[in-house]
């Protein structure tokens, strides 16, 4: 029997997001296949996340695209991107908790790009006067993942409704980071 390594992966996603300490045996039920077809496609947790690490960056790049960060106002291009992102949060708040992931001599190239992506919204808002030229892009980019982070763990805990993620995100973040007319 063929293992469709997208749906294995997906699975151990869905698992992993919701309980970040599941094992590998745990991993294999949710996917329904044994330990030993999960090892046969994942040496080891460090490989399977390392997997998930590239999902998501197929799935950021994904919604950056989607968004389109360069069209109109900076500020309604960074809410069609945290609409897009939403599907994808909680699998980005797990990759985000995972230390290994930044470990070592190099980052993944994805994020770098990602993160490149990100600080160009926030220069060319900065530039059109509507964010906060206080705040460095870099600063933005953090923050912005930060709170997608923790709305994804609000989702799942209950606290945060899924129809409200967008909308509590999008606007805790531009009210800190739009620039204010001098009184």
């Amino acid at each position: 029997m063929a293992v469709d390594r997208d749906h294995v992966l997906r699975s151990a996603a869905a698992l992993l997001t919701r309980k970040s300490t599941a094992t590998m045996d745990e991993v294999a039920k949710a996917a329904g296949i044994s330990r030993a077809t999960l090892h046969r496609q994942f040496a080891g947790r460090d490989a399977l996340v390392r997997a998930l690490e590239t999902l998501g960056i197929e799935e950021c790049e994904a919604a950056l695209d989607d968004a389109r960060l360069e069209e109109g106002p900076a500020q309604e291009a960074l809410r069609r991107f945290v609409t897009r992102i939403e599907p994808a949060a909680a699998l980005l708040a797990f990759l985000y908790s995972e230390n290994q992931l930044y470990e070592g001599e190099e980052q993944n190239a994805g994020w770098a790009r990602i993160d490149a992506r990100m600080a160009a919204l926030f220069r060319r808002g900065q530039a059109s006067g509507e964010f906060r030229i206080d705040l460095t892009p870099a600063w933005l980019t953090d923050a912005l993942y930060g709170l997608l982070a923790s709305g994804a763990w609000a989702v799942a805990e209950g606290r945060l409704a899924p129809k409200d993620f967008t909308y509590m995100i999008a606007e805790m973040f531009l009210g800190g980071a739009l620039r204010k007319e001098e009184p």
